[in-house]
C-alpha cells in the first residue's frame, strides 16, 4: 500500500497583497487619464453647441425660403439662450415653429459687429432696432427685441447688418467661431475668425 502525503492545495483567489498591489496601479492609471477625459468632455461641449447653433442659422434660412418670410436668429447673450422665429409672425399666437435652445453652461456667446471684431455688442443694448419687433436697422446691427439678431431674408441670404461673427468660449479659453460667408449666404464654423 502506498502513502502519499496530501498537500493542501492552493485556492485559485488571490492574496491581499496582489489585490492592494492591482488596486494601487489602478488608482495612478484613473488620476493620470481624468484630467485628459474632463478636458476632452469640455472640447465635445464647444463642438457640439456650435454646430446646434449652426444648424439653426441652416433651418432659419430654409425656413425664410420656404415660407417666403425673413426669419431671425436671436442672441441672448446675458441668459445664455438663442432662438429662431418668424420676423413678424402671422397670426396673434406668434410663430409656432418658434424654437428656443440653452447653451451649455461652461459656455459663453459673443457677437462681434460688423464694423470690427473688437467691438461687442452687449445684450440688451439694441441701438435703433424697430419697436414691436425689430428687423434690420439703418447702419447699426440687426436686432430682435433689442438683442443682437442674424436675419434670414425671404431669399435665403443673410441680411448686410447681420452680425458678422459669433463667438463661442468655453472656461478653458478655448473658442470657435461662427463666420459669415463672404456672399452672405450662410455661415461656417472656423477655429479663428481668419
Amino acid at each position: 500500500m502506498r502513502i502519499s502525503a496530501h498537500r493542501p492545495r492552493r485556492s485559485g483567489g488571490f492574496t491581499l497583497i496582489e489585490l492592494i498591489l492591482v488596486m494601487s496601479l489602478l488608482v495612478v492609471v484613473v488620476s493620470m487619464i481624468v484630467p485628459k477625459l474632463s478636458t476632452f468632455i469640455r472640447g465635445r461641449a464647444l463642438d457640439t453647441e456650435a454646430w446646434r447653433l449652426q444648424a439653426l442659422a441652416h433651418a432659419g434660412q430654409s425656413r425664410a425660403v420656404s415660407e417666403g418670410m425673413p426669419m431671425v436668429l436671436w442672441l441672448d447673450q446675458k441668459n445664455g439662450t438663442y432662438g429662431l422665429q418668424q420676423e413678424t409672425p402671422d397670426d396673434a399666437n406668434g410663430d409656432p415653429k418658434a424654437e428656443t435652445l440653452h447653451q451649455a453652461e461652461s459656455l459663453q456667446l459673443s457677437v462681434a459687429n460688423l464694423a470690427g471684431f473688437g467691438s461687442r455688442f452687449g445684450s440688451g443694448s439694441g441701438t435703433g432696432s424697430k419697436t414691436g419687433g425689430g428687423s434690420a436697422n439703418g447702419g447699426g446691427m440687426t436686432t430682435f427685441h433689442n438683442l443682437p439678431a442674424i436675419r434670414f431674408q425671404a431669399d435665403g441670404t443673410v441680411d448686410t447688418d447681420s452680425p458678422n461673427t459669433v463667438q463661442l468660449l468655453d472656461s478653458t479659453g478655448d473658442s470657435l467661431w461662427l463666420v459669415q460667408l463672404k456672399n452672405r449666404t450662410g455661415y461656417e464654423i472656423r477655429d479663428t475668425v481668419n
